[in-house]
């Protein structure tokens, strides 16, 4: 089998898999979804495992709340609580349409390794115009693979692999089954914090959920 009818096949299973979470979301109920116990799978940036506060934000590639947030919060986020070692920051990765692109995206993220994870997660969402001007997204996915570092022969390896497509469905599984039905969704502590008709949180309600935790004895 061709690495490219391999990765029609990927694709085809990804938006099976993406359908039946979507089913899921509507069925489940809020079930402690921003809890700070460690997942499997978590990927994290500040503060170690076991700080007094822990930001988990749901999120994927594809989503283009995630990117307007990405654009317009995570700097001052980051440069606030996260470089300041604060807050532990976990993402956690929950597929959206299209979940072929979103489910590639993530596996190319995670063969780039860890330390350059973020570097390719916050490059495909920067990347998302290029979609919406006809790009063909698999190019531009293969692009930021080879700026991180694979060659296109690395990258057809990880996003065809069964075991990284099995890893991505259950990551997924537990993001709905924690009852997180829509992205970006931001935790602080195990409590959702919601900014109405925001793209995600904003920075001031961030801000208010964890410098009330970090005032805590």
């Amino acid at each position: 089998m061709s690495a490219q009818t391999k990765y029609a096949a990927m694709s085809r299973r990804a938006a099976m898999t993406a359908a039946a979470m979507a089913a899921m979301a509507t069925l489940a109920g809020c079930n402690g979804g921003g809890t700070p116990t460690a997942a499997e799978g978590d990927m994290a940036l500040g503060a170690a495992e076991g700080a007094k506060v822990t930001v988990i934000e749901y999120a994927s590639v594809t989503c283009p709340h995630c990117a307007t947030w990405q654009e317009q919060t995570w700097p001052a986020f980051k440069a606030a609580y996260v470089d300041t070692n604060k807050v532990r920051y976990v993402f956690r990765e929950l597929p959206t349409p299209p979940a072929n692109v979103a489910v590639a995206g993530f596996m190319i993220a995670r063969c780039a390794g860890e330390d350059k994870y973020f570097d390719v997660i916050h490059g495909i969402m920067a990347s998302q115009g290029e979609w919406r001007a006809g790009v063909n997204p698999r190019d531009t996915l293969f692009r930021i693979g080879n700026g991180a570092g694979l060659n296109n022969e690395q990258i057809d390896a990880c996003i065809t692999d069964p075991a990284n497509l099995k890893a991505s469905e259950e990551r997924s599984e537990a993001a709905m089954k924690a009852g997180v039905n829509s992205t970006p969704a931001f935790f602080v502590n195990g409590v959702e914090v919601v900014t109405p008709g925001g793209e995600g949180a904003s920075m001031a309600d961030l801000s208010r959920a964890i410098e009330a935790e970090l005032a805590k004895g």
